[in-house]
C-alpha cells in the first residue's frame, strides 16, 4: 500500500499522525502549511526560540486546516519533545548544538526524529542513528534536501542493476567563500530567510554539508578535498565528470560532486551493466550512442517533501536517508579571514568560518575540525590566516557543549576494527 493510500486510511480513522516541529523559520513554516493541507497528519507542536514565530505558524496552520488542532507552542523545545500529543519530531534548526540536543530529548522521550538538520547530521549522524535503531526508533534525514532526492535516484539506478559513477547536486548559489551575514542581508531579506542561512549557503558550506551526507549514506568520496565545482549543463557534465584518462577532470569513479548550471536539480551519472543494457539506455534516452548516461531531477522541494519523510517514519518505520555506519566524509573548518590569537570565532553562516569536503580519512590525518564542532565557545590559541584549515592545534573547542560531547563518543565507538556496531550495542543495553 502507498503511502498516500495510508494516509487516508489514518485520515478516515481519525488517527492523523501526530507533528512536532522544532524550528519556525522559513523551512519549518512552509512545511506546517504543507501539514495542513496533507490527509492523515497533523501538526499538534511548533517550538522556536522566537515564539511569537511559532504562535504565527501555530495560528496559520489552523487557518488553513480542516481539523484545528489544540497546538503546544513553546520556546522550549522540551515541552513540544515530551508532549503524549507528539509521535514525531521534525528538528528545522539548521544548528549542529540545538541539533544535538533535540536530538538527545527525542530518543529520551522515545520519538521518531525526522532532520532538516543537514550540519548536526553530518557531525554526529553515525552515532545518532545506532542510538535511535537501537531503541527500535527512526532516525532520518528528510526528502525533499538534495541527499535523499539523490538517493532516490541512486537507488533507483541500483535497483536496475545499472554501475553508479557520479552522484551530486547542482548548486543553488554562486561560491563566494568569503560571504558572512553582513554581505548576505539584503539578499535574505528580500527571500525573507536567515542572513546566516543564505551565507552557508553562499560560501559553499550548505554544499559541502549536503553532499557529506550523501557520501556518508552511498559510500562514495568526494574526488578531491572540496569536489571540483565544475561548470556545465546536461550534456558536458557527462564528459567532465569522467576519469582523466576518458579526457575528463575525475581520479576515480564512485564519488559526490556538485555542478554550477544544473540548480536546482539533481543528478547521477550511470552505465549499463552490460551491451545490452547500454544499447537500452542510447535508445531510451535519445542522446546518441554513449557509454555514460545522466539521470536527472529537475527540482527538489526542500520542506515540502518532508512529510514523505514523516509518514515514512511512522507507517512504514523507514527512513529515505541515514549513515551507513562510520563517517565516510567529514566537512571541516577553513577561516574566512585571518584570526587574531583570543578572538572568539562563530560557527557555521557566520563571519570565521566555512566548510570544506574531505574524507573522514584526511580529516583524521590531518587533524582538522568538523565544522559542527565550532559551537559553544571556541577561542584562537594562535594567528589564523584566510583559507587556513583549522586544527585542535589553532584553535579551543567547547567541551561544554552537547555536539562536543555525542562526537566524542561517536569517535569512541566508531572504531575502525570491524567491532564498532557490537561495541556501542553493548553498551547501549547496558
Amino acid at each position: 500500500m502507498s503511502i498516500y493510500q495510508q494516509l487516508l486510511e489514518r485520515e478516515k480513522a481519525n488517527q492523523p499522525i501526530k507533528v512536532g516541529v522544532i524550528g519556525a523559520g522559513q523551512m519549518g513554516f512552509g512545511m506546517i502549511g504543507q501539514i495542513s493541507r496533507i490527509p492523515g497528519m497533523s501538526v499538534t507542536g511548533i517550538s522556536d526560540i522566537n515564539v511569537e514565530a511559532a504562535q504565527r505558524a501555530a495560528d496559520y496552520y489552523n487557518a488553513q486546516a480542516d481539523r484545528k488542532e489544540s497546538i503546544i507552542v513553546s520556546n522550549d523545545f522540551r515541552e513540544v519533545i515530551q508532549s503524549p500529543h507528539v509521535e514525531v519530531i521534525v528538528d528545522a534548526t539548521g544548528v549542529p548544538e540545538v541539533g544535538a540536543n533535540i536530538s538527545l530529548e527525542a530518543l529520551r522521550s522515545k520519538k521518531h526524529i525526522v532532520l532538516l538538520n543537514v550540519e548536526v547530521d553530518i557531525t554526529i549522524g553515525s552515532v545518532m542513528h545506532q542510538l535511535f535503531t537501537n531503541a527500535g526508533l527512526i532516525y532520518t534525514g528528510s526528502a525533499g534536501d538534495e541527499p535523499a532526492a539523490v538517493v532516490e535516484l541512486y537507488e533507483f539506478a541500483k535497483t536496475m542493476g545499472m554501475e553508479v559513477l557520479v552522484a551530486g547536486k547542482g548548486k543553488n548559489n554562486k561560491l563566494n567563500v568569503t560571504a558572512n551575514p553582513s554581505t548576505a542581508q539584503e539578499e535574505a531579506d528580500k527571500k525573507k530567510m536567515s542572513s546566516h542561512m543564505l551565507a552557508a549557503f553562499q560560501d559553499g558550506t550548505k554544499t559541502m554539508a549536503e553532499m557529506n551526507l550523501l557520501s556518508n549514506a552511498i559510500g562514495f568520496v568526494p574526488d578531491v578535498v572540496g569536489m571540483h565545482g565544475i561548470a556545465g549543463d546536461l550534456d558536458s557534465v557527462i564528459k567532465d565528470l569522467d576519469v582523466k584518462e576518458n579526457g575528463g577532470v575525475l581520479n576515480n569513479f564512485g564519488v559526490v560532486e556538485y555542478v554550477d548550471g544544473l540548480a536546482p536539480g539533481v543528478f547521477v551519472i550511470v552505465k549499463g551493466q552490460n551491451e545490452a543494457v547500454a544499447h537500452e539506455l542510447n535508445y531510451l534516452l535519445k542522446k546518441g550512442d554513449r557509454e555514460h548516461h545522466i539521470l536527472y531531477r529537475p527540482y527538489h522541494l526542500a520542506s515540502l517533501e518532508t512529510p514523505i519523510t514523516i509518514a515514512k517514519a511512522v507507517l512504514q518505520h523507514d527512513s529515505s536517508i541515514h549513515p551507513l555506519g562510520t563517517p565516510i566524509s567529514d566537512t571541516v573548518a577553513v577561516a574566512k579571514k585571518d584570526i587574531q590569537p583570543g578572538e572568539t570565532l562563530d560557527g557555521i553562516g557566520g563571519y570565521a568560518v566555512r566548510g570544506v569536503l574531505e574524507t573522514h580519512q584526511d580529516m583524521k590525518r590531518n587533524g582538522h575540525i568538523p565544522i559542527g564542532l565550532i559551537s559553544g565557545t571556541v577561542v584562537a590559541k594562535k594567528a589564523i590566516k584566510q583559507g587556513q584549515f583549522l586544527t585542535t592545534d589553532d584553535v579551543e573547542l567547547d567541551p561544554s557543549t552537547t555536539v562536543w560531547k555525542l562526537r566524542e563518543l561517536q569517535n569512541h565507538l566508531f572504531q575502525e576494527d570491524g567491532l564498532q556496531k557490537e561495541l556501542l550495542s553493548s553498551i547501549i543495553t547496558l
